[in-house]
């Protein structure tokens, strides 16, 4: 016979630790901890509810035929040893606890630990998820399109009509039919899908598009239809092999955040794309042109895979080309311009919000509340760049600082009094009053300024 201990919000018949008890094979013990109730002042409604439940609770389990042991005691541990002196050798199971010092606590009684099931997301797969960009990964093989006479005769046309043009000539990356675009769906879904969530979001030196669908450029201009790949992957997803926070990323990035950036582009009109809230004017900067303009590894990476593959993925686009061009008060109107010419998968209605609202916040919070800066940190944290970088991401000043951190604060200070009423920026801007070095950092900053203009930082 073992023993389920019932803490006070594990108050359900199917799930913990009672998942699967009967009266037949467990006993029941519930533990009323003095600490608990006498060291804080409660709302009585508060306390009502709490014994209140727990104590209907007691009488439904006694009424299944469960035997239930009630102790009043100075806390739960002191009741546990109570119980354990009346019970030698028992095996004492207790459902994942709500709070760090609760388990803690439980730990030290050597009780034996069921997973709390009361989330849909158990810890361990949260955990799985989180930590998933820093474990060891084999990336999906990228679908290779060969190239037909159309294709080359394309290419011929642009070089002999001497067009404008940057970057590599076209390999076999992306295909210029629909047979093509359903070949990459049907490759994604196989090979990709599955891990999708869990990578959404990284930025590893060793794969430049993880596991991303590479449908954009597709759904953008019509060869595929929004409809048909959410039905083709809600129907692999049925197929049982694909987690859940994968298949709801996937699909969100589809109905929710495509569908909202074109809603928005002609919801707020032609002259949205003319904002400037932050008054930002500097000339584009020489690297987004020429990745060989700068030593930072992870914007040279970013800019060199754009002049490869005309694309990067949405962290990339956000948090470090973006986010330089942000921080570095570059013009919104040339940026935009930039990332219209730069990527396959551009389009004026993707483009305008994207890059006005949510990446350069010219639009002063229309789009986005807050402004989406960050220093060196996030990108050490999401990716591994720093490590082949010659800057230190910890560093604000100083010729090896990361010119992300440093340009991060003197953003920060640049626009202090513009951000002081919004509420989610004053965590960040107490931080300039922590800075010793602000002075420094400033003048720094400008030597930052300077050289990125030259193209030798």
């Amino acid at each position: 016979m073992k023993v389920a201990l019932i803490l006070n919000d594990h108050l359900n018949r199917y799930r913990g630790v009672l998942k699967g008890a009967t009266p037949a094979t467990h006993q029941i013990l519930v533990i009323e901890s003095a600490r608990m109730l006498e060291t804080r002042k409660w709302h009585i409604q508060r306390l009502f509810f709490l014994l209140a439940a727990r104590d209907h609770f007691i009488e439904e389990l006694k009424g299944e035929g469960f035997t239930v042991t009630f102790i009043k005691s100075a806390d739960t541990r002191s009741g546990i040893e109570e119980f354990r002196k009346k019970n030698p050798g028992v095996d004492i199971e207790v459902a994942e606890p709500s709070s760090h010092k609760q388990y803690e606590d439980l730990k030290e009684c050597g009780v034996t630990f069921i997973e709390n099931d009361f989330f849909l997301t158990s810890r361990t797969l949260f955990a799985q998820w989180a930590n998933a960009p820093k474990g060891s990964h084999t990336w999906p093989k990228y679908l290779q399109h060969s190239r037909d006479e159309i294709d080359k005769s394309v290419l011929k046309e642009i070089k002999e009509r001497g067009l404008q043009t940057f970057g590599d000539d076209p390999d076999t990356t992306w295909a210029t039919t629909r047979k093509g675009a359903l070949k990459q769906l049907d490759h994604f879904l196989k090979n990709a899908f599955a891990e999708f969530g869990a990578y959404e979001d990284a930025m590893p030196n060793e794969s430049w598009a993880v596991n991303h669908s590479l449908l954009s450029p597709y759904l953008n201009v019509g060869l595929l239809l929004a409809d048909e790949v959410i039905d083709a992957a809600l129907k692999k997803f049925a197929e049982g092999e694909i987690p859940l926070s994968g298949a709801e990323g996937f699909i969100r990035q589809i109905i929710g955040w495509r569908e909202y950036i074109n809603g928005l582009y002609w919801h707020f009109g032609d002259l949205y794309r003319d904002e400037n809230a932050l008054a930002a004017n500097r000339p584009l900067l020489p690297l987004f042109e020429d990745s060989s303009k700068t030593k930072m590894n992870c914007v040279s990476t970013q800019v060199r895979d754009i002049e490869a593959r005309a694309w990067v993925h949405h962290i990339p686009r956000l948090m470090v080309l973006s986010n330089l061009a942000l921080i570095t008060g570059t013009s919104p109107q040339e940026f935009l311009d930039w990332m219209r010419r730069a990527f396959i998968d551009a389009a004026d209605w993707v483009m305008v919000p994207n890059v006005i609202g949510m990446s350069l916040h010219a639009d002063g919070g229309r789009l986005a509340t807050k402004p989406y800066a960050s220093g060196g940190s996030y990108i050490s944290k999401m990716g591994n760049f720093c490590k082949a970088c010659e800057f230190d991401p910890k560093k604000r000043v100083g010729a090896d600082a990361c010119p992300f951190t440093t340009l991060y604060w003197d953003f920060l200070e640049r626009n202090r009094e513009r951000f002081a009423k919004n509420h989610r920026m004053g965590q960040q801007l107490a931080g300039i009053n922590r800075l010793s070095d602000l002075p420094q950092l400033k003048e720094r900053a400008q030597e930052v300024f300077e050289l990125l203009s030259r193209g030798e930082l």
